[in-house]
């Protein structure tokens, strides 16, 4: 489940409870965790929900100022069922944590170099994108795939592999090197 930049912070202070999805089944749980630019967002329930039932309140509590705005964001064939996900804040990202933190010991980088010389095995993208990120911060997923041989959708979902090591950001738009990325650049140099 993919939220928003302001919705996910509005999870993580308390602000924002649920989302509305239309959606033929379920895409989440109830206890299921998924990361989010925040934090950890745990679903606690999902329930159906009647179109009758988004007022000015839930809106407000899905992080909206009006129902309409709400409405708005609702994607999907408005014969799918509407879903109420309740939804609240698991903690910081630990991800955050080891991005936060450059000191990397030679295992460090061995166990880095064998990573991405498994995701460069088939196509070279993964240290070719950590070199142009670090060269171009805030560079978008678009431009990145324009100058590797992959296409954008494939990327994104390769990119958080690299920040699942700690070695990239997301930022609202587009990636950044954290500090353990620009370690791991700084002790093997750019691709």
């Amino acid at each position: 489940m993919i939220l928003t930049h302001e919705i996910a912070h509005g999870v993580a202070a308390g602000q924002v409870t649920v989302a509305y999805r239309r959606w033929i089944r379920p895409r989440v749980r109830p206890g299921s965790t998924f990361h989010t630019v925040a934090g950890i967002v745990r679903v606690e329930a999902v329930d159906r929900a009647e179109p009758e039932q988004l007022d000015t309140t839930a809106a407000r509590d899905a992080g909206y100022a009006t129902r309409e705005a709400l409405v708005s964001t609702l994607r999907g064939d408005d014969a799918d069922p509407l879903w109420r996900i309740t939804l609240s804040w698991a903690g910081p990202d630990p991800r955050s944590a080891l991005a936060e933190n450059p000191v990397l010991s030679p295992s460090d980088i061995a166990d880095l170099d064998a990573v991405l010389d498994r995701l460069d095995a088939r196509s070279p993208w993964a240290r070719a994108a950590l070199d142009r990120i670090g060269r171009h911060p805030g560079i978008t997923a678009a431009r990145l795939a324009a100058e590797l041989p992959i296409d954008k959708d494939s990327l994104k979902r390769r990119l958080r592999t690299l920040k699942a090591h700690g070695l990239t950001r997301s930022l609202p738009s587009g990636y950044e090197l954290s500090a353990r990325g620009h370690a791991y650049l700084s002790a093997t140099g750019p691709a």
